[in-house]
């Protein structure tokens, strides 16, 4: 790429927009899986008899089980979230970017 087509993308509102979304996006999704994370964490530090009792009475699993499960299907959840966003609208402005470049 030379230095004329890099200043034409990067002086494109679309390609501010483009960085400002992927950018906030990311955070989103990055704190929400903290949040998830970090709470599952404190609430087996502070309160571990929450997840270690039964899921119900005489079952040996406990409720730990199915929410380390959730936790791991949240971030497949969060990360489908990035990959549709990325592949639709993120790749619908990169595609515009790069016409509006090449004129």
């Amino acid at each position: 790429m030379n230095e004329d087509v890099l200043k034409k993308v990067q002086s494109n509102p679309k390609f501010k927009e483009l960085v400002q979304k992927k950018t906030s996006l990311g955070w989103q999704l990055s704190i929400a899986m903290l949040v998830i994370y970090y709470g599952f964490i404190m609430i087996l530090a502070f309160s571990p008899s929450t997840l270690g009792a039964p899921l119900a009475p005489g079952m040996t699993m406990t409720v730990g089980i199915p929410v380390g499960i959730l936790i791991i299907l949240s971030a497949f959840v969060l990360t489908g979230l990035y990959v549709r966003k990325a592949n639709g609208e993120f790749d619908q402005l990169n595609r515009e970017i790069v016409e509006e470049a090449q004129k």
